[in-house]
């Protein structure tokens, strides 16, 4: 699971941005910020970049939901 949708909408960025960022379809991109899809951990590192964001802040810790 991610927070990549929370993310951005705290910095206020379209999913449209993003995609056109990393060189992925919109679709792609929606199916990662629905968790539908989980993106590769390379282009986790390339959202979090984007969003000016550490990777781990993209991440849900499970641990702490148990």
């Amino acid at each position: 699971m991610n927070r990549i949708k929370e993310v951005l909408q705290e910095k206020g960025i379209k999913q449209g941005f993003l995609a056109e960022k990393l060189g992925k379809s919109y679709n792609m991109v929606n199916s990662y910020v629905a968790n539908r899809r989980q993106p590769r951990v390379e282009v986790l590192y390339q959202i979090a970049e984007l969003l000016n964001v550490s990777v781990k802040d993209l991440l849900i810790d499970n641990k702490k939901n148990c």
